[in-house]
């Protein structure tokens, strides 16, 4: 029997979570949905959950359930909460797992570590997810554009259920990739990821922040205090998006650098989202980011490793900031940035 035979539970249905769930229903799979968002709940039920954007558009309908309500248990679990919310999400989830089953965290960070905290490291997916999505409203969600989809065995071992996963996977995206180093990319991603919070710190949209000769430099020193540390765990990163994780290790050459974010830009330019969920959390949904659960693993890391990173304590800050309204979104946050490192923007 195959993992994703019978329903695959989606915990959490907003952007990530809905775009998944939303493409398995599209390819004949038996999914529910739980978010801890009540209005969401409500309207999935009595509407459907509408995808919006160019990619496609479809209301599809799954039963969905506030965690409280849910019952039963599941062979497959996508996550797909925020990074600050999955140590609640994966208590809250675990008792649904079966025995044999898996969870696999469609998010960003390296929520996987806590995951296989409650549920074992047998029991836990690795998966990377790029593509650009927002949730909306109740009952709607935007996926507006294309991008990278990787899974992995944690190990890197190459097992049934894994290719079970990975055919699944390229029912939602075509170019998906089964990957044997899923740490290489979620540290790659944890160097964009910075970089994503500090175009945040702005109102410009990432494709023109990346683009910009003023904010270049202390991007680029951002991005490398996080290559520095990845390399110091002795991972190999992925490039992905046009993103070249490897461009910003210790040594690389600043050619290297610039082709990076010419790619990216060029990336982002063809995407429909062209503000992070990031700066909408700031933004238009004031709330909360992830900035401590996804970049907070960073600087612990290089506090074990020996490696100062200044910058990246200075970004967390300033989102904390801008979350508690005391500091403006202004593309001026990047020059003092900068000078957390005695940089100039």
């Amino acid at each position: 029997m195959s993992i994703v035979d019978g329903p695959i539970l989606v915990w959490g249905a907003g952007a990530i979570g809905g775009t998944l769930g939303a493409a398995f229903l599209r390819a004949g799979h038996k999914v529910v949905f739980v978010d801890n968002a009540a209005d969401h709940v409500a309207a999935i039920n009595a509407g459907g959950l509408r995808i919006a954007g160019p990619i496609f558009e479809d209301t599809v309908r799954a039963p969905a359930f506030l965690p409280a309500e849910i019952e039963g248990q599941f062979r497959c679990i996508f996550l797909c909460v925020k990074a600050l919310h999955t140590a609640a999400a994966v208590a809250e989830l675990a008792p649904h797992l079966a025995p044999g089953g898996v969870v696999v965290s469609a998010q960003n960070g390296l929520n996987e570590i806590e995951i296989a905290r409650v549920v074992g490291a047998a029991q836990t997916i690795g998966c990377f997810v790029n593509f650009g999505a927002d949730y909306l409203e109740p009952g709607v969600v935007h996926y507006s554009g294309h991008g990278a989809v990787v899974i992995g065995e944690l190990d890197g071992a190459s097992t049934e259920r894994i290719a079970q996963l990975f055919a699944l996977m390229q029912q939602f995206e075509p170019k998906a990739v089964l990957t044997a180093n899923i740490w290489g990319y979620l540290w790659g991603k944890l160097i964009y990821g910075a970089l994503l919070f500090a175009t945040a710190l702005t109102n410009d949209s990432i494709a023109d922040c990346l683009d910009s000769a003023a904010a270049r430099d202390v991007l680029v020193r951002l991005g490398q205090e996080t290559g520095r540390v990845a390399a110091a765990q002795g991972v190999a990163t992925e490039a992905f998006d046009g993103f070249d994780p490897a461009a910003f290790m210790p040594g690389a050459p600043r050619a290297a650098l610039d082709k990076s974010f010419d790619d990216m830009v060029a990336h982002n330019r063809r995407s429909a989202k062209s503000h992070s969920g990031i700066w909408r959390d700031l933004a238009i949904r004031k709330r909360k980011t992830e900035a401590e659960a996804q970049l907070g693993p960073i600087v612990a890391a290089a506090e074990k490793a020996g490696i100062a990173v200044p910058l990246t304590r200075r970004l967390i800050e300033m989102i904390h900031e801008i979350e508690t309204g005391v500091r403006p979104l202004d593309f001026a946050n990047l020059a003092e940035l900068a000078s957390a490192e005695g940089a100039t923007a």
